[in-house]
Parts: C-alpha cells; sequence; structure tokens
C-alpha cells in the first residue's frame, strides 16, 4: 500500500507541527501579552497568515473614501419625526453596511471608559462570560472588573432592546416584534486586548469573519484597527469618541430574509497597543431551545418567498464550530 506523495505528506507534518506549537503555546497560560512582555521581536509561526488573507489591508487610495454611517440618538423618544429619520438611517445602514456606530446612546461615558479600562489578559487575549439570561455570580467574575461588568451589561441589554425596536420598525413590523422574538434574551461580553505587536503585516488581531448571532454591540478604544469589508473593499471603521459600533448578525439577516446583511469583518495587528475592544453579542445560544427561527412570515410574499430554511440557534452555532472559519458564511448552509 501506497504512502501517499512526498507533499500530501510535508502537509500533514505541518499541520502536526502547528498542533503541537499551538498546545506548547497554549500551554504556557501566558497569552500573546506573555509573549510581548516577554520582549518577542518576531512573530512566532503560528500567527504568521498567508499572504492572500493579508492583501488590501487598507482602503485603495485610488478608491473614493468611504466611511461607516455615524448614527445619532439625541431626542429619539421626544419627536415620532426625528424618531422615523432614525428608523430611516437605521434600516440604509443595515442593508447598505450591517454595519454603523452609534452616538448619543443613552450610555454614560463614565461607564465606557471604565469599561474601556478592565483590561484583561491570531494577536490577543480573551475573557468571555456570558451575562444573560443567567447573569454569572458577581463573584464569578474578575474582581478588578466585576462591578463595571455587570453595569455595562445592564445598560447594553437596555441599548439593545431600544435597538431591536428600532430594526423593527425598519422592516415594518411592530416595535416589539424582534424583542418577542426573544432577540435580545441572551447576552454574551467578549472583552478583547491585543498587545502591540512587533511585525503587524503578518498577522491579524482577529481574522475574517461575521458575527454568529442576532445583533452585536462593540466598544473599541482610541487606537482603531477594525475593519469592514464593505463593496469588495476593507474599510477601516475610524473611532468616534463616546460612540458604540453596531453591527448585524448572521441569525438578523436569516429572519429578515436578506433585508439586512451581516458582513465580514476583521481587526488588524498594530505596533502601537495594547488595544482593548468589549463586543457584547445578542444570541438565544446561551442556554437549550427548540425554538426554530426562519425568515419572518410578515415580510414574505410572493415576490419575496423564504431564502433560508428553519434552524434552531444551536444547530447553526454547531454547524459553525465544526467547520470554524473557513472562508464559508455559514448562512449558505442553510439556503433553500
Amino acid at each position: 500500500m501506497g504512502t501517499g506523495s512526498t507533499a500530501e505528506v510535508s502537509v500533514q507534518e505541518t499541520r502536526s507541527d502547528r498542533k503541537s506549537e499551538l498546545k506548547a503555546f497554549d500551554d504556557t497560560k501566558a497569552g500573546v501579552k506573555g509573549l510581548v512582555d516577554a520582549g518577542v521581536s518576531k512573530v512566532p509561526q503560528i500567527f504568521i497568515n498567508p499572504s492572500e488573507i493579508l492583501e488590501n489591508r487598507t482602503l485603495s487610495a485610488s478608491k473614493k473614501p468611504v466611511t461607516v454611517p455615524v448614527i445619532d440618538l439625541e431626542a429619539i423618544d421626544k419627536d415620532p419625526i426625528r424618531r422615523k429619520e432614525i428608523v430611516d438611517k437605521v434600516r440604509k445602514a443595515s442593508e447598505t453596511w450591517g454595519f454603523f456606530q452609534l452616538v448619543n446612546h443613552g450610555i454614560p461615558v463614565s461607564v465606557l471608559e471604565e469599561m474601556d479600562a478592565a483590561q484583561v489578559a491570531n494577536w490577543r487575549d480573551t475573557f468571555f462570560s456570558y451575562m444573560a439570561p443567567h447573569p454569572p455570580k458577581p463573584e464569578e467574575l474578575p474582581g478588578a472588573c466585576r462591578d463595571i461588568m455587570m453595569e455595562f451589561s445592564k445598560q447594553v441589554t437596555s441599548l439593545g432592546i431600544l435597538l431591536f425596536g428600532l430594526l423593527s420598525e425598519a422592516l415594518g413590523l411592530k416595535t416589539d416584534h424582534l424583542e418577542k422574538m426573544d432577540c435580545a434574551e441572551g447576552l454574551a461580553l467578549i472583552s478583547h486586548y491585543y498587545p502591540a505587536c512587533p511585525e503587524p503585516e503578518l498577522t491579524l488581531g482577529t481574522s475574517k469573519h461575521s458575527d454568529i448571532d442576532f445583533l452585536t454591540v462593540l466598544l473599541q478604544d482610541q487606537i482603531g484597527g477594525l475593519q469592514v469589508l464593505h463593496q469588495d473593499q476593507w474599510v477601516d471603521i475610524s473611532p468616534v469618541p463616546g460612540a458604540l459600533i453596531i453591527n448585524i448578525g448572521d441569525l438578523l439577516q436569516l429572519i429578515s430574509n436578506d433585508k439586512f446583511k451581516s458582513v465580514e469583518h476583521r481587526v488588524m495587528a498594530n505596533r502601537v497597543g495594547p488595544r482593548v475592544s468589549v463586543a457584547c453579542f445578542f444570541s438565544t445560544s446561551f442556554q437549550p431551545s427548540s425554538k426554530l427561527y426562519g425568515p419572518i412570515k410578515e415580510l414574505l410574499s410572493e415576490d419575496n418567498p423564504p431564502i433560508y430554511r428553519e434552524t434552531t440557534v444551536n444547530e447553526y452555532l454547531s454547524y459553525f464550530y465544526d467547520h470554524g472559519i473557513d472562508g464559508t458564511n455559514p448562512l449558505m448552509h442553510f439556503k433553500l
């Protein structure tokens, strides 16, 4: 029996070596921050991305400059005309970009600054916690950021309910439609710590992906690095003081029958650091549920038939985790 070509054996050995290197790195428990603190001057091989993944790192200078929409929620509950204007802007941004920045969102700047300063230790270290519907006991959270995590999650939950209301109206539905579908029921908080990188041209802070939730609320510091794929070009999302970044997730694209877009994004590595970001994901995946999600029936017609089959959130996530970030959007698997 043959043993395969030399090329096949080489690939298998490379994969085995990479797996061993990843395990050795993980076993140190020091994270990327530990590498930087140790004075590393070169990016280890396990972090280096193929050149085709790293191409087009910024918007081409020959292209007309574009910026992600910034939506101001000022006076949204005081003036019906103003609310309609905001809903129209949310609709347009969700259909064309899948991303927008939000100002005057009601969360005090002091809360944002304190959450951004709660540093915990791809080129990043990560802290993850489920915050709803069953929040952790305070003693289960790190003492350094316990109180602010609880407060920030409470504020983001309220903002999420407001946003799902605006998105419902933008779809032509009753304000509470998405909330009644439990889109705001579950919340996970992920804090990323990106140390300064000695060779940012060789790696990424976070690889290209779309979010596998209904909606994401992101707080990023003033260093920046987040990019969104818009019309086949990577566009920088420049930090706006006091702003939160909002993006549509795969599950909202599915139930809106492609009305709203979940778009790919990534985070660049940077010589400047550390960069800190806090992402809050709205999803019902955090508790077992047999509830089926498919295109909202009120949006369907003979001219707008369902694009996706019904699925549970757990099934959707299981498919994603089984396949990982392999360059294929999981939504394609659920198309009719």
